[in-house]
């Protein structure tokens, strides 16, 4: 499928979703938003897809914020409608039962921020920068800025970063355990392919599983631990338990087939 803003590629099981507006950093609109979404239902639904990459166009910018010309003259309706909209994609990436990762290439700002942290890893170049700076334009983090970063980094830096606005550095990131590693700009990519690489040798299933358990945590009613006995007894109805406990015994690798 073409896109308006993105580009996407799949090579050895792994998509790469290219947000592609270099010259406007990457600001996610309205357009970008809807398009993301479907580019992940997309990569769901397709069974030559094992893993997914998201990315920015260009070496300054991840993504540097959402397309603020587009949120003068609105409603408060319009205003919540468009933070629901923004939630509900970003949701679907953190939900998706194929793994995730934020190749953080820039300015990981506002929107990019957020949708970085809708991931399930973060790997940044060592010039990427993460801030939430809404609150100079006189609004607040829209699209589960304000829930997310506390999981990340806790209550007291995340309410530091909301409401001074202030930027922190991949380093600054890493130390607060924001992203799971740092890399030179060159080694981004790499580092992202070498450890879905990892991922995707394990059972598919398996991986669903770790997913759903773990979000499962944060989700209001949702009991974490019945989530769990859920996943792990799923996971004995499986082909891939099968020939993983058979190749546990027989002492060779496991060939997992996502059944």
């Amino acid at each position: 499928m073409t896109f308006e803003n993105l580009l996407t590629t799949i090579e050895n099981a792994i998509l790469t979703i290219t947000i592609n507006r270099p010259d406007k950093l990457n600001a996610l609109n309205k357009k970008t938003v809807e398009e993301i979404g479907i580019a992940i239902r997309n990569a769901e639904a397709n069974t030559d897809v094992k893993a997914i990459i998201i990315t920015g166009a260009g070496p300054k910018s991840f993504v540097a914020g959402a397309d603020i010309a587009e949120f003068v003259g609105l409603s408060v309706e319009q205003g919540k409608a468009l933070a629901q909209a923004g939630q509900d994609v970003f949701r679907q990436i953190e939900n998706c039962a194929k793994p995730v990762i934020a190749a953080v290439n820039g300015f990981a700002l506002g929107g990019g921020c957020e949708l970085s942290m809708a991931c399930h890893l973060r790997i940044a170049s060592d010039n990427a920068k993460f801030g939430q700076p809404e609150v100079n334009l006189g609004l607040i983090a829209g699209y589960g800025g304000t829930q997310r970063l506390i999981q990340y980094i806790g209550k007291t830096k995340a309410l530091e970063l909301h409401m001074t606005a202030d930027m922190i550095n991949a380093e600054q990131a890493l130390s607060l355990g924001l992203v799971n590693y740092v890399v030179a700009p060159n080694q981004l990519i790499p580092k992202c392919l070498e450890i879905l690489e990892k991922i995707k040798a394990k059972s598919p299933k398996a991986i669903t599983g770790v997913i759903n358990s773990v979000n499962a945590y944060f989700e209001n009613g949702v009991n974490g631990f019945d989530a769990e006995i859920n996943e792990f007894g799923k996971c004995f109805a499986t082909e891939d338990f099968k020939e993983g406990t058979a190749a546990f015994l027989e002492k060779r690798k496991a060939n997992f087939t996502g059944k």
